[in-house]
């Protein structure tokens, strides 16, 4: 095989499109890669060029595959048998946990029933079709961590996936207790990024029969290494229910509660903090509430290199329930920073915003879209930038058509 490093990077580069038989190709035998003598003649234009095998071990050769962008290392592997194996090796996935993380990527759902979609890469700006393993429904609960991703069913509450998207290796986890019955859910996982072991928070929260204001709250917990769900916490929440947001930030659970009436327009949200390493809150959780930083519409958290984060939809003053802009804050203790607000001319770049918008994050970066179209803004919290994502390669087929998503970290390296 005779080609230059740059030239063969540059092929990688080229490519436009990775669906997901990339996935597939990596668990099969493929022998017939060899050489790349069949790919055409270049190969006798290159004579004279540098044989990489030759000259590089293959320690060396994986240092350099290490650090290239994921669907690159996919790419790689297709290249002959030894690359395979080298990108196959357990000390291959041991080098990519040691180079500088991934981008997070965005997954797009395109439907409001079937989980199909596209993943965009910031980094190469570029949309993969993905086909996610365990998830049957996009309306499920999604939450994500150091590359693991967590799906829960929205009807039962029952079926608990945990897998990598990448390598789509998956497990199902053993049922939670008591899920049945809950009328609001929120999910929540973090990964240790040095063991791989994965805590799962769910806040489950149902009415009081006959007491609208009264809302009964609990929150479940699984550690992976015991393999067991416990039930660390419950309380009556006068005046409160729990929702769908809830996020783990070094080893603290936030959720946020929603008034059920009776309380001011900048009360309708609160936070709520949950120290899940000693499984106490210090008293009651309602001891522990922070108030949001304005009347929101909706409030969207996230974990960004562990530090509380929320993306919010301002409402009007006179009007709470109209949006009139969206805010990002990072809690500092107990108080709320504003360090961005979206530039009115992006706000008006999606067209009609609803009062509720999807919004997720990870280390530096937040994805904020309109559940009425494919459009996917991205800030880039270090450089305090706004940019459009490219255009998302699907089209919008019925007036009433629903988009979500989340985001997750590409890892090879990490299973659950």
């Amino acid at each position: 095989m005779y080609m230059s490093c740059i030239q063969l990077l540059s092929i990688m580069d080229e490519e436009t499109s990775w669906i997901s038989d990339y996935f597939d190709d990596m668990g099969r035998d493929i022998t017939e890669f060899d050489s790349l003598s069949e790919l055409s003649d270049e190969g006798n234009r290159e004579a004279n060029g540098v044989s990489v095998d030759l000259i590089l071990p293959d320690d060396l050769l994986e240092r350099i595959l290490a650090y290239l962008p994921i669907p690159s290392i996919f790419r790689a592997g297709s290249v002959c048998k030894r690359w395979h194996e080298i990108v196959s090796s357990k000390r291959f996935l041991w080098s990519c946990s040691h180079v500088l993380s991934q981008k997070p990527w965005y997954y797009m759902f395109t439907s409001s029933d079937e989980p199909v979609g596209y993943a965009y890469d910031p980094v190469l700006r570029k949309w993969y079709g993905i086909d996610l393993p365990c998830i049957q429904r996009s309306n499920w609960f999604v939450a994500s961590s150091c590359g693991l991703v967590c799906f829960m069913d929205n009807d039962s509450r029952g079926e608990l996936y945990v897998c990598n998207p990448v390598t789509k290796c998956h497990r199902r986890l053993d049922e939670p207790p008591g899920l049945k019955s809950s009328e609001y859910s929120a999910l929540a996982i973090s990964v240790n990024r040095i063991s791989h072991c994965y805590t799962i928070s769910i806040v489950k929260s149902k009415q009081v029969p006959g007491n609208f204001f009264q809302w009964d709250l609990s929150i479940l917990t699984y550690d992976s290494e015991t393999r067991m769900w416990v039930t660390s916490w419950a309380e009556i929440f006068p005046g409160w229910r729990g929702g769908d947001e809830s996020v783990i930030c070094d080893g603290v659970l936030y959720f946020l509660i929603y008034s059920t009436g009776g309380g001011t327009p900048e009360n309708r949200h609160g936070l709520i903090t949950y120290n899940l390493s000693s499984r106490s809150s210090h008293g009651l959780l309602t001891r522990n509430f922070i108030p949001v930083p304005c009347p929101l519409t909706c409030g969207r958290l996230m974990n960004l290199k562990e530090k509380l984060v929320m993306v919010g939809g301002i409402g009007k003053q006179d009007r709470p329930d109209i949006i009139k802009g969206i805010g990002i804050w990072v809690l500092n203790g107990k108080d709320w920073q504003e360090i961005a607000r979206m530039p009115h001319k992006y706000f008006q770049g999606f067209g009609e915003f609803d009062d509720v918008f999807a919004s997720r994050g990870t280390d530096n970066l937040i994805y904020i879209q309109s559940y009425g179209a494919p459009t996917l803004l991205v800030f880039d919290i270090n450089l305090r930038q706004w940019k459009w994502s490219q255009k998302c390669p699907v089209t919008k087929r019925f007036p009433l058509q629903l988009f979500t998503g989340f985001c997750f970290e590409p890892r090879l390296e990490i299973a659950p």
